[in-house]
């Protein structure tokens, strides 16, 4: 009776087919049931996750709209060497005027000017200037020199080596100046140091973050510690207080801790009263990084507590007991026995906190001032005001890679395996 079949043959179904068969179709209708199910749930992430993230992806690196408008331009230039320090010849300056006749109809060159300012800067001034005066131009002329007329950018060899070094359907462009580089006519080089910011940014971030992260654990493992080793009753009212600040809006939150800090705020004005600062020296703890780290440290405690309480609550209290019983003090009991215990909540915690603070960008847009920003709120300027969407997703998408570099060393080291939410 192997591989179902009987004596006479093989061993039928109430249907009247193989059982094989019959067993097969029965699994394939289960698989599909189940993928029916969970469907919503991929068809969500797909949309609001990976298409997202994707989106972003390719906005780093699209550059069409400089062949798309210059490619008469574009073409010229390919045999133009960039590094000769001399502007093309004519050939460039007609297939130049002939693009912007097209591209001053559809007003392009506007787009095109916003494009290119982000490389090199004066260039979106060029282009509208030149988009009034082009169709003034006379094609048997020596266009060079009408070009050069109407803005004197146009015979600096520079300007037309932007163009040319821009001039692909893709561009590593925004990731260079994402990490303080730029393409120049010799090849990658570094920004002038007054240009330089986004590196010294996302070193703030990481700084700021670990910070964060180590502030919230060494207050929030205490009250955690408190919270498991109470009885129940008194545990789930205190829990209350632990998630009160759920009940109210981040933004209030944040606004509340602007009242707070302010050198006339409540904690200055307390500090002066007791006499432990003197009303002429009031302590500076907002616009700056002091206000960032308080603000977003009880903003994200809660997140640490959680993870700590829910695996802290599993420990059993019988292992101190049994600890102290052998002869342990109180110190090397709890640091031998019951703190490796521990230790999944504060991975759980410390990655959540980490991950939570190294992408936030509102409290630091308010109590931060100049020198607590994160590398989140020059992304939201890019998207909001500079419309420099490419280069926000250039550091968007450096900012993933350094997270998940950070998630793959604490795997290595820790293991996340040992991270455990209860």
């Amino acid at each position: 009776m192997a591989n179902g079949e009987g004596v006479s043959g093989p061993i039928l179904a109430a249907d009247g087919r193989p059982l094989k068969q019959s067993l097969a179709r029965a699994l394939r209708m289960q698989k599909l049931r189940a993928l029916a199910l969970i469907a919503p749930l991929l068809i969500f992430i797909l949309v609001t996750f990976a298409a997202p993230i994707a989106d972003m992806l390719f906005r780093s690196i699209e550059n069409s709209i400089v062949p798309a408008t210059l490619p008469l331009t574009v073409k010229a230039l390919e045999d133009w060497d960039d590094a000769s320090g001399k502007p093309p010849g004519e050939e460039a300056f007609a297939a130049l005027r002939k693009d912007l006749l097209v591209a001053v109809d559809a007003k392009a060159h506007t787009k095109l000017g916003s494009r290119l300012n982000y490389e090199q800067t004066g260039i979106a001034s060029l282009l509208r200037k030149t988009g009034r005066h082009v169709k003034r131009m006379k094609e048997d002329g020596n266009l060079a020199a009408q070009f050069a007329k109407v803005h004197k950018g146009w015979a600096d060899p520079e300007t037309w080596g932007t163009v040319k070094r821009f001039s692909g359907s893709h561009t590593s462009g925004y990731f260079l100046n994402a990490v303080d580089a730029r393409l120049g006519s010799g090849g990658i080089e570094a920004r002038p140091d007054n240009e330089r910011i986004y590196i010294f940014l996302f070193e703030r971030t990481l700084f700021l973050s670990i910070v964060i992260t180590v502030s919230c654990l060494l207050i929030g493992y205490p009250v955690a510690f408190l919270l498991a080793t109470l009885p129940m009753r008194t545990s789930n009212v205190l829990m209350i207080l632990v998630l009160l600040p759920f009940w109210t809006s981040l933004l209030v939150r944040t606004s509340a801790w602007k009242v707070l800090l302010q050198q006339q705020g409540v904690i200055n004005d307390t500090l002066v009263f007791v006499g432990l600062v003197a009303d002429d020296a009031r302590l500076a703890m907002i616009n700056n990084q002091t206000g960032t780290i308080i603000a977003m440290t009880h903003i994200l405690l809660p997140f640490m507590i959680l993870p700590l309480y829910s695996v802290m609550r599993t420990i059993p209290p019988s292992y101190m007991r049994a600890a102290k019983s052998l002869g342990a003090t109180d110190w090397t009991a709890f640091w031998r026995v019951y703190f490796p215990q521990s230790v999944p909540g504060i991975g759980a915690g410390s990655i959540l906190v980490f991950i939570l603070s190294i992408g936030y960008y509102i409290t630091p847009e308010l109590v931060g001032g100049t020198s607590g920003t994160f590398i989140s709120n020059r992304i939201a300027y890019h998207i909001s005001s500079s419309l420099n969407w490419g280069l926000a997703a250039a550091l968007g998408v450096i900012l993933l890679i350094v997270v998940l570099v950070l998630y793959w060393l604490y795997d290595r080291i820790v293991g996340i395996d040992n991270v455990k939410l209860g």
